[in-house]
């Protein structure tokens, strides 16, 4: 199974304008500014109340949200008796009075903190604190020098409590379900790499850490379990629905398992391009064999068949066996253990035994080794070059491949596997999202 995990920084600017568009510009009293909000029965006020932008912070798993609200209102009094509901009006309204129209706006100061965080079935969750709105300035009206401000801050925070639950509907309404299908999709997809053949992730399993913010920054990775391969004809797209969500920690970088199914056409082309014409003398005999071409097939044992044709001191063909080896340090890929098949043993003993040779097995060997090095950092490049880019306006990305090996080669009877790996980073930033 491969493993890649990606760390996502997204840029909060775009939460911040959710917050921005829902949390209302203009709060007033119910009827302003023709009406007047009666409380006891002896007071009677209007306001209208205005924010100014919100101010955020995100730390942690925590959003700070806090704005400054300018206020102005009016009102009066009355003489009653009685108590409770019972009260009456024993007198008329005392002439109106006025906070924050003569001597400029009255402020406040207004807060929220707000938690964040992804459900297992893609749906945002989120909680909203409101915290107590301060008053900077007190609102103290001129009947009896009444100080009336606690009475606004009250109804104040009630119409914030309802901008808090539009704030969370809105942010839990959220399903980014249709967004990971599609990029789910995309990995199911089969892509050209290049001539190489054509990519298929196949991927198995998603991961998303836990949220957290630095510096108005959210963090996160994504990982995925994948079972990726690469073959040399186009395979039919296997669509699948994206699982649910496992939790991780925050990880970063990918080690990746590859499996490259390699026809042996392709093969035989090869060698037959490295072999062909080469000239191999047999020691004492005076003859020799000028190779004209090598088919290669599989045969399900970790060995490979060479069915080698030449002319020379005699025309034929004759069949080899040999084992394709890797080697690491090297980056040499090499057909090893050369022998001749024990039907062509038979052939050449009873009519060409001269061609029962190990210095033709020697020299064939030796024309069978590939140098990989050049081949492996001109793919390297070619991905790095890839790796960072703009994916869309707004999301970027930056990675790099820091290896890639051979890890293991299966000589099936119809393809030639070989299974490689490959490790690096990749980091995803998105500056902004739209939902």
């Amino acid at each position: 199974m491969s493993e890649i995990d990606i760390p996502l920084k997204l840029n909060l600017k775009s939460i911040y304008a959710i917050a921005e568009k829902e949390v209302g510009q203009v709060y007033a009293s119910p009827g302003y500014p023709s009406d007047y909000v009666v409380e006891n029965c002896d007071t009677r006020y209007m306001y209208r109340f205005r924010r100014g932008p919100l101010q955020m912070k995100a730390q942690g798993n925590q959003l700070n949200m806090a704005f400054t609200g300018y206020y102005q209102m009016a009102g009066g009094q009355r003489i009653c008796s009685g108590s409770g509901s019972d009260r009456v009006a024993v007198s008329p309204w005392s002439p109106s009075c006025t906070c924050g129209l003569r001597e400029g706006e009255r402020k406040v100061s207004v807060a929220f903190k707000a938690g964040f965080g992804l459900a297992n079935n893609y749906q945002v969750k989120a909680s909203i604190n409101r915290m107590d709105p301060v008053p900077l300035d007190k609102c103290t009206v001129c009947f009896w020098g009444q100080d009336i401000t606690q009475n606004v801050m009250h109804r104040l925070s009630a119409q914030l409590d309802e901008a808090r639950i539009s704030m969370v509907d809105t942010l839990q309404s959220i399903n980014l379900r249709p967004q990971f299908q599609r990029i789910w999709d995309i990995l199911n997809t089969v892509q050209p790499i290049y001539t190489y053949g054509y990519l298929q992730i196949n991927p198995q399993k998603i991961r998303i850490s836990n949220i957290s913010a630095s510096n108005d920054t959210l963090l996160l990775s994504v990982g995925i379990s994948a079972r990726p391969v690469i073959t040399q004809s186009v395979q039919q797209v296997s669509k699948t629905v994206i699982p649910d969500i496992s939790t991780s920690a925050q990880a970063k970088g990918f080690s990746i398992f590859i499996d490259t199914y390699l026809n042996y056409d392709s093969l035989s082309s090869l060698l037959s391009a490295t072999l062909k014409d080469k000239r191999i003398d047999v020691e004492k005999t005076g003859k020799y064999i000028i190779v004209q071409r090598c088919e290669v097939y599989g045969v399900n044992n970790e060995k490979l068949i060479l069915k080698v044709s030449f002319t020379g001191s005699e025309s034929g063909l004759f069949y080899i066996t040999g084992k394709p080896v890797y080697d690491p340090v090297k980056k040499q890929l090499s057909v090893e253990n050369l022998d001749f098949d024990i039907r062509t043993k038979d052939v050449l003993v009873k009519s060409a035994a001269w061609l029962f040779n190990r210095r033709i097995l020697a020299m064939l060997q030796s024309y069978s080794r590939f140098d990989l090095l050049t081949y492996e950092t001109m793919v390297m490049d070619k991905i790095n070059s890839q790796l960072t880019s703009e994916i869309k306006p707004g999301i970027s990305m930056k990675g790099q491949v820091k290896s890639v090996s051979i890890n293991k080669i299966y000589p099936f009877s119809d393809n030639l596997v070989i299974r490689f790996s490959t490790t690096g980073m990749l980091d995803i930033l998105v500056n902004s999202i739209s939902f």
